[in-house]
This record gives C-alpha cells, structure tokens and sequence, in this order.
C-alpha cells in the first residue's frame, strides 16, 4: 500500500481535492482534524503540552483551552515550533495507527497543511501539491473564513512558499478555476493504480 501526501497553502482547495480522491474510494487521513483530536487523545502529548504551557492548558472536563494556548504561541515563533515539536509525533502516530487498520487498498491519502514544513512527506512514497494563483487563494479564504487580507497573509506566512513546495512535490494539480480539477485527479489515480501492480 502506497501512502502518498497532499498538500497545497492556504486556500489552494487540498479539501476539495481530498473529497474527489475520496469520491474514487480512496482513503484519506485528514493531518489536521488528527492533529486536534490528539489534542484531547493522546496521553503523551497531553502531559507534554502541560508541562510546556501549564495545566490550565486543559479544562477539568479535559478538553483543550485553546485561548490560553493560543495567547501563549500567537505571536511566539519558538512556543510555536515548541508545540509542534510535540503535536507533530503525535499526529504520525495517529497516522501509522490508521494506516494500519486499512485493509486491501492500493494506496492512502494524508492531506495536511503542513506536509513537507512538519517533514511527514518523509513518511509518504509521493507528495501531490495542490497550486492556486495567490490572488485566487486570497479570496478564497477571506470569503469561506471572513477573514481580512492581512489574517489570511499572516497564516501564509507561516508556510513555506508555493515555490518550495512545488521544488519538493513529485505531482502538482492546479486548482485556478480554469484548468479542470477532477481530470487531473482521475489522471494521478490511474497512476497511482498503475504503480501498485
């Protein structure tokens, strides 16, 4: 079974790409719903954020303060990577525990944001990058989050540029509205079938 990476910046519609390959029965892990739900799962990482951030990083009832996270890695680069230095294994664990409940499937998806800033790609056979002009991308969010240029640029920022990625990605779909996603998809699947025989 190949497991094979999907990412894309912001806005670039990974999502939407991901539901397409789901659509062709392909399983697919979703990094950063995994990356919450290990949050409040996994006892390792739980004692690792208190230890890091305090206790009252959790409510009683155990679920995660996310204010109180937030205010502390923010505006906080090295609290930032501190965290994801602990939230990262544990999403790969949860990763490896999923993949290996999958039975008799040629290969996996695992979209996440930060594919190859995390260095998961490394644990994938192929990494897809899904591409979109920036000013696409913009509106894109702005208009799914009601967020403003500025908080859409600012979560850019935070991840490596669509240069590097496409540098490190072995496919790339472009999602520009006027190239059609669900030809390109169809293309990588047939491909992806073709390598596991």
């Amino acid at each position: 079974m190949f497991k094979i990476g999907l990412t894309g910046n912001i806005g670039s519609g990974k999502t939407t790409v991901s539901k397409v390959f789901e659509l062709l029965g392909v399983p697919v892990f979703y990094a950063d719903d995994a990356a919450k739900k290990v949050m409040v799962t996994d006892r390792e990482l739980i004692a690792g954020v208190k230890a890091a951030f305090g206790d009252s990083s959790y409510f009683e009832d155990g679920a995660l303060n996310r204010k109180h996270i937030a205010a502390i890695v923010f505006n906080d680069k090295e609290q930032l990577a501190r965290l994801n230095a602990m939230v990262h294994p544990a999403t790969f664990r949860a990763f490896d525990e999923w993949v290996n409940a999958i039975k008799d499937v040629p290969y996996v998806l695992k979209e996440a944001a930060l594919l190859f800033e995390s260095d998961s790609y490394k644990m994938c056979d192929y990494s897809i990058m899904v591409q979109a002009p920036f000013q696409l991308r913009l509106k894109r969010v702005m208009e799914r989050d009601s967020l403003s240029r500025a908080e859409v640029e600012s979560r850019e920022s935070k991840q490596f540029s669509e240069e590097k990625k496409a540098a490190l990605a072995d496919y790339i779909i472009i999602n520009d509205d006027v190239q059609l996603l669900i030809p390109q998809v169809l293309e990588l699947h047939q491909k992806f079938l073709s390598l596991g025989h």
